[in-house]
């Protein structure tokens, strides 16, 4: 047996001691150096710290020397069982020299004879206790308590500082993963991917057995589960009404829900087998509830307010995430409609518009050429044959661009083909003046004052080898003779704009090898990368060199030239050259 320690030395080792425990402030470190500490006051052959559970207020080992390994990971005491939990229900020291004699006595260390428990106490509770056991009858004295006593004091301030420590440390992480969750499910923008990752990132900052993600139905006040996870796996879980069951509740209220056992709770419904407690987190965007997450574990007391605190950080941050997907995938699906409605809207145009002359058209070569700016264009265009030789080409551009303008564009192109073949069945023959006027009367009945029309209406003469032109302020067309190209100079107020206003109208005589070409005002305004418009002149120029050509030949100089032009410059305005070449 080794000497033990004077008084003196038992006072200055103490204080020691002491000092060494309080200066540890990583758990784990502590509990490896407190038996390293008592050696050097007490002998013993085993030694075990216990420390209280502080959800099921189990007594566990936290930390052993000389116990069997599987008694150590698994021994779970009550207070009140075996010699150590009879010291903690009592909140005194016990000792047992022979402890074969004591019917308290639980063995775990094969050939123990006495046994010295000392609960360490802080500040009026019971937080664990220190335990010592020897192999030989006798071994420990009322001394031996004293000084062990003295010593858990000290041990017990420092795992109360570690512990805090440890939490803060703990609690620092958390924030920093909450963070890193946050920006991560920001960032995901389908919902039923996002809420899996949801579930997975979870299960980092709080353990569950079972974890949903309810949302709700704002009709039919139903919180529906999207997402139900047990043990890793998909589970199904039942539709829950809005104020029913915990989650209900939480919802409803939109408040936390801690069921420590739910047994006891009259709100719980059971879904799944063996749940003894839950935990429910609302999902709050501002003052609005959209969801709740559900957990549940088949241990009494597994969340704590610790859990409820964490999870209501990261219930707004996927609250914020839920809802973005949600809007996104609304905006998505609104898109794809629109973009569906958009290219039906196309194909309409594309069936209004023309492609080439009509075929019973003799002695006229013609083509078209159309760009929109958009999906949808603005401007105009009709070849029509109301009577045997003769034929009408209207060309015009609607303020605005997109739909609106092709709508507009659409009312006001079936006006001039109605007014056009109204010469069929009536005495009056219409001129391209009159025409222009009686578009305008009806456009601007229509009221919409922010639209108007320039329109650009020839009636072509085969018969009698004349055209004559009206022009509601499309630019001027060009006209190419045997004598040269110019601009046919006859304005008139755009369609809609004025009801009272008249327009006028020029003749000239065709004969074979004149030329015709129309363009709306996207080729002459057409623009560099330094502001500078296409302009007329440059449009002379071209027609000039292709007047010889086909028709095609024609308007496909006049695009490629702009093109040329205009470079990178995004397009900025819809674009339509229409050519006409008389060819007998």
């Amino acid at each position: 047996m080794t000497n033990r320690p004077s008084d003196q030395e038992l006072v200055t080792t103490l204080f020691d001691l002491g000092r060494q425990v309080t200066a540890v402030l990583d758990l784990d470190d502590l509990l490896r150096k407190i038996p390293e500490l008592i050696a050097r006051l007490i002998e013993f052959r085993a030694f075990a710290v216990y420390l209280v559970a502080e959800k099921s207020g189990e007594l566990r080992i936290a930390y052993s020397v000389g116990y069997p390994d599987d008694v150590a990971r698994s021994l779970r005491l009550a207070p009140g069982q075996a010699l150590v939990g009879a010291a903690v229900a009592g909140a005194e020291p016990i000792l047992v020299n022979d402890v074969l004699q004591d019917p308290r006595y639980v063995e775990a260390v094969p050939g123990t004879r006495a046994e010295l428990v000392v609960p360490l106490r802080r500040k009026g509770r019971i937080i664990g206790a220190l335990n010592l056991l020897s192999d030989r009858p006798g071994q420990f004295t009322e001394s031996d308590v004293a000084v062990l006593r003295q010593f858990g004091t000290h041990i017990s301030v420092a795992i109360e500082n570690a512990r805090l420590f440890e939490r803060q440390r703990e609690y620092a992480a958390m924030l920093e993963t909450l963070a890193e969750i946050g920006h991560e499910v920001s960032s995901i923008l389908d919902v039923d991917g996002l809420l899996t990752r949801i579930a997975q990132l979870t299960k980092r900052i709080v353990d569950y057995r079972t974890f949903g993600i309810l949302l709700l139905h704002p009709q039919r006040l139903t919180l529906e589960m999207k997402l139900a996870v047990k043990y890793g796996e998909v589970a199904n879980l039942p539709t829950v009404k809005l104020g029913e069951g915990i989650v209900g509740y939480a919802a409803l209220h939109k408040e936390p829900v801690l069921a420590p056992d739910v047994r006891n709770d009259p709100r719980y419904i059971a879904a799944v087998a063996d749940v003894r407690s839950e935990l429910a987190i609302p999902l709050l965007l501002k003052d609005r509830c959209i969801g709740v997450f559900d957990l549940e574990s088949p241990e009494l007391n597994a969340f704590d307010n610790d859990d409820v605190e964490v999870l209501t950080l990261l219930a707004s941050q996927a609250a914020v995430a839920i809802e973005n997907a949600r809007l996104y995938e609304t905006i998505r699906a609104n898109e794809e409609r629109l973009e569906k409605e958009l290219r039906f809207a196309q194909r309409v145009q594309e069936a209004f518009l023309p492609t080439e002359a009509p075929r019973r058209l003799k002695g006229v070569d013609l083509a078209v050429r159309f760009a929109p700016a958009h999906e949808l264009g603005g401007d105009l265009y009709d070849f029509l044959c109301p009577e045997p030789n003769s034929f009408v080409v209207a060309v015009g551009d609607v303020s605005g661009k997109g739909v609106p303008a092709a709508l507009y564009g659409a009312f006001a192109g079936e006006l001039v083909r109605s007014r056009t073949f109204r010469r069929r069945y009536s005495s009056e023959l219409a001129s391209p003046a009159s025409v222009l006027s009686w578009i305008n009367v009806i456009l601007h009945e229509r009221q919409l004052e922010e639209y108007y029309c320039t329109l650009c209406y020839a009636s072509f003469d085969l018969k009698r080898r004349t055209v004559v032109l009206s022009n509601s302020g499309l630019p001027y067309p060009i006209r190419c003779t045997a004598a040269g190209c110019a601009p046919i100079e006859v304005s008139g107020v755009p369609l809609g704009t004025f009801a009272g206003s008249s327009y006028d109208e020029v003749s000239y005589d065709m004969r074979a090898g004149d030329a015709f070409i129309f363009c709306s005002d996207g080729v002459f305004e057409a623009m560099d990368a330094n502001g500078n418009e296409f302009g007329s002149e440059r449009l002379m120029q071209t027609i000039a060199r292709t007047r010889g050509g086909t028709a095609r030949d024609v308007v496909n100089a006049i695009f490629d030239a702009v093109a040329n032009f205009r470079g990178d410059t995004p397009v900025n305005d819809d674009m339509t050259a229409v050519a006409i070449r008389i060819t007998a």
